[in-house]
């Protein structure tokens, strides 16, 4: 293409983020802008400085506003391609603005770390986009499969998810502004290529122990004084050793997932070296003798530094932990392993599968480049979010559920009332309906579920 094109993100919650900014980081001569939409998950400006750190994004092309300052800021700019970063009501949410503008742009949407199982409420969300960006050829089979089950039709192609890129590919033009933040300089970590999977040299290791918390997994409580008691025992054994639990926001700040029973109160009474961090995992990394996890994207970008992992798998190995995509990793470990801190390195025919394919077979921004010849042609026809069922009233409950405070219509709080215990009962009796049995979070056979989450995690706060 001639021209420079014109690419928005528009974004809410921390992980979003992160994850846009560092996706649109890698592709080189476009015009990149980020929208923070206010929301109850909007990320505090701190949370915004951490996500953003190592890009090329900075104060002059990161726009605050109201939902309401949407369209007009959208038609004012006419960008050529969206990529629309938030949970699947932001997206929804966003994409009827869309429909409404005066020149549509091909939008693009995805999800911001390792998405095994495939969930079906990710992809209805996303089903309007026109690409779907995942980041594994795993993810790819198991979202396939899971569109045919739906009889969905929804255009998919596969991206280096940003974390799983050497250092040194990341944030190369953010470093020559902000210094070296991020790079494989302030690791020390060189990189090598081998059979078209990236390898990490591993002559370079820190000294902690970090924990990459999660809000979802594990859910209950008992799981995560377990845990707790797992980083204890891993902190009294090595004393002259840190364990760091990096934690993703603050107290008072919001964060994608609803976390209940925070390790910021379970581990109240700990070592001293045993501490808690919200620096960027990048930085807790380049100090990192290995990290431990239950199913964080941080696995991945640990390993494409070179720092070995735990998957952890005491509380076992099965889909309502996000975990199963270890699976023949070789990651997988126990209490005992955390504790003496033996750290793990994955699989190479498990990497060339998930996360860790060669360079060149990433072709998200080749597809979207051609759809936006398309576009400009008249030739790709706008996938238009459908009325549905509930018309007016379900459009307010839809819009009050993801803005919450931020939106002060009557409309939404009459709909916000009726709809919500309307809602809880139909999720309810569709989890009461597939407790097991095939294509659920019980059934082991499969990449997806047809399911609801078994863990409620509201978008209102």
């Amino acid at each position: 293409m001639n021209a420079e094109l014109r690419v928005v993100a528009i974004a809410d919650a921390d992980s979003f983020v992160k994850w846009s900014a560092a996706l649109l980081d890698a592709v080189p001569g476009i015009s990149r802008h980020m929208l923070l939409v206010r929301t109850p998950l909007t990320v505090s400006r701190e949370q915004e400085h951490m996500a953003l750190a190592g890009t090329v994004f900075g104060t002059d092309s990161v726009t605050r506003l109201g939902f309401d300052e949407l369209t007009g800021w959208l038609n004012g700019h006419l960008p050529d391609v969206v990529v629309l970063a938030g949970r699947g009501p932001f997206v929804r949410l966003v994409a009827r603005v869309i429909d409404r503008l005066r020149r549509r742009p091909v939008v693009v949407s995805g999800l911001p770390g390792m998405s095994i199982p495939a969930l079906r409420g990710a992809l209805e969300y996303r089903r309007e986009s026109d690409l779907l960006v995942l980041h594994s050829h795993r993810e790819i089979r198991a979202f396939e499969v899971l569109a045919d089950r739906l009889g969905l039709v929804v255009p998919m192609a596969l991206a280096t998810l940003p974390y799983a890129r050497p250092a040194s590919a990341r944030g190369a033009r953010g470093r020559a502004s902000r210094g070296r933040a991020e790079g494989s300089d302030a690791v020390g970590t060189p990189r090598s290529h081998s059979g078209g999977v990236l390898v990490a040299e591993r002559e370079r290791r820190g000294t902690d122990l970090v924990f990459a918390a999660q809000a979802l997994v594990p859910a209950q409580r008992h799981e995560r004084e377990e845990l707790a008691c797992i980083l204890r025992r891993a902190a009294e054994a090595r004393p002259n050793r840190r364990v760091v639990v990096k934690l993703r926001s603050r107290p008072g700040e919001a964060e994608t997932h609803l976390e209940r029973d925070a390790y910021a109160e379970l581990l109240a009474n700990r070592p001293a070296n045993l501490v808690l961090s919200y620096e960027p995992m990048a930085l807790a990394l380049a100090r990192a003798e290995g990290l431990v996890t239950v199913s964080s994207t941080a696995a991945v970008e640990a390993i494409a530094r070179g720092v070995p992992v735990i998957a952890l798998d005491t509380f076992g190995v099965e889909k309502r932990l996000l975990n199963t995509v270890f699976t023949g990793s070789g990651l997988l470990a126990g209490a005992d392993d955390v504790v003496a801190r033996r750290f793990r390195h994955p699989d190479p025919a498990w990497m060339q599968d998930n996360y860790f394919h060669a360079p060149e077979q990433s072709e998200w921004w080749m597809r979207v480049e051609e759809l936006v010849m398309l576009r400009r042609g008249g030739a790709l026809p706008a996938k238009t979010v459908p009325t549905g069922r509930g018309g007016a009233l379900r459009a307010a409950w839809h819009r009050k559920s993801v803005l919450g405070s931020e939106d002060r219509s009557l409309a939404g709080a009459v709909a916000l009332g009726v709809g919500a215990p309307l809602v809880d009962g139909i999720l309810g009796m569709r989890r009461a309906r597939g407790r097991a049995g095939e294509d659920t979070w019980s059934d082991a056979t499969t990449d997806y579920t047809l399911e609801p989450r078994p863990q409620r995690d509201p978008v209102r706060r």
